[in-house]
């Protein structure tokens, strides 16, 4: 199972951008016969344009972000070029939290934090697409884990 950030909120704003640009384009051929509106027009696509590059910047952003979950371990990578990668043991999760704003909870979004018994052994996703889904599924192959027989003993330990 693999999680990253959802691009809803990207996928809107791009389409923002477009509509943005359509009605300025369809603004200035309205107008094309009045010479003040020529002078100015041409300026105001600077507007979606800046939209569109911050639009861009946070799709990468969220792209960054990968979770994934194996039988055995949870590796969050983070990074573009250079990459942060850390990883739990399944076995060790004790906690998957979901919080959901009411945004969130409109698109089907939410935030995902699992815990282990160290304070500094979290992960969090944020904007994931049904989050509570993934919760259950890995509280599940969590239980499923400290279910097995050999669960007790790590490799090359009685």
């Amino acid at each position: 199972m693999q999680l990253r950030p959802s691009l809803k909120f990207v996928k809107l704003s791009y389409v923002l951008c477009l509509l943005l640009a359509i009605g300025l384009a369809v603004l200035l051929v309205a107008e094309r016969e009045n010479p003040d509106v020529q002078e100015w027009g041409k300026w105001t696509f600077i507007a979606p344009a800046i939209l569109a590059f911050f639009t861009l910047l946070r799709h990468i952003q969220k792209r960054m972000i990968k979770v994934t979950i194996t039988n055995d371990r949870v590796r969050e990578e983070i990074g573009l070029f250079s990459k942060s990668t850390r990883t739990l043991e399944l076995i060790k999760i004790q906690e998957v939290t979901v919080q959901r704003t009411i945004w969130q909870r409109i698109f089907g979004l939410g935030d995902l934090s699992m815990q282990t018994a160290g304070s500094s052994s979290n992960i969090e996703v944020h904007s994931i697409d049904r989050p509570q889904q993934a919760a259950d599924h890995i509280l599940e192959m969590s239980r499923a884990q400290r279910n097995r027989p050999d669960a007790g003993t790590q490799e090359g330990h009685p």
